[in-house]
């Protein structure tokens, strides 16, 4: 990204899936159905002679979950804020921090380059919360982030490998006054792009997520995530300053609980 450039976005995304709790939860057949609207801010900058940026999303939803609860039908509502987020990322080696003409320039000829960055991500509980619910759009905790990520362009080819982790606070109004602790997750993502013209690429991607097991007041659920997920992107340019994305994702639980989704998103981006 060039120094100094802003970038505005909205998104909406339709995710739709199957969920599988504990036994013990006596729920059932249980589905549904989400309606995500995101609006993001990012700023790029230059950090002790680094490239740098700065993101801030916060998403609204709409969401529909059904399912038997001791066999006989149950469903439920909700809508509102879910949780803002705010990551900073900072490239260690490769892409040096340029702007205007001299991006430019750059990009050009940077044909085979190799971009070492690392992230965090800070998750806030702004989201909307009942602490007499199960189901919920906020989850009522902080989590963090941290990230490492690797990008090997050549040519029109493009390919990233990013791993991170997931570190949880305890939530202490989980469920009627219950504790909630989460173990760290641990996930890898990999990605291969392939740019026909600037602004206008297509890409795949694959992921795995594990480990997160969750604790209600010290007793351990045994419920360890176990996740893949897979992706298809299509970036269109409208003009030097305005793109679209539209993504499909997928994802399949290799665990006795966890949750099978699809997704379905388009997005509208802005340079200013």
């Amino acid at each position: 990204m060039p120094i100094g450039a802003n970038f505005a976005g909205a998104a909406y995304a339709y995710t739709t899936g199957d969920i599988y709790l504990d036994p013990e939860l006596k729920i059932q057949n249980a589905q549904f159905d989400l309606q995500t609207i995101g609006l993001k801010y990012i700023r790029s900058f230059e950090l002790l002679g680094k490239s740098a940026r700065v993101d801030l999303t916060q998403p609204y939803q709409i969401g529909h979950w059904s399912g038997l609860l001791n066999g006989a039908p149950a469903k439920v509502d909700r809508e509102g804020l879910a949780d803002a987020s705010v990551r900073f990322a900072v490239n260690l080696f490769g892409a040096p921090p340029l702007a205007g003409k001299e991006f430019a320039a750059y990009r050009a000829k940077a044909d085979h380059e190799t971009i070492v960055g690392m992230g965090l991500v800070l998750q806030l509980p702004t989201g909307q919360y009942y602490d007499d619910k199960l189901i919920n759009l906020g989850n009522n905790r902080f989590a963090f982030r941290p990230q490492l990520g690797v990008v090997h362009n050549w040519g029109k080819w493009s390919a990233e490998l990013t791993a991170q982790t997931w570190f949880f606070t305890d939530n202490n109004d989980f469920y009627n006054g219950k504790r909630l602790e989460q173990d760290p997750m641990y996930g890898a993502d990999a990605h291969l792009i392939y740019t026909f013209r600037p602004g206008l690429w297509v890409s795949g991607s694959f992921g795995y997520a594990g480990g997160g097991t969750t604790t209600v007041n010290g007793a351990s659920n045994n419920n360890d995530q176990n996740n893949i997920g897979w992706g298809l992107a299509l970036g269109i340019p409208i003009n030097r300053a305005v793109g679209v994305k539209l993504a499909y994702i997928g994802t399949r639980t290799e665990a006795q609980t966890g949750l099978d989704s699809d997704t379905f998103t388009c997005a509208l981006s802005v340079m200013f």
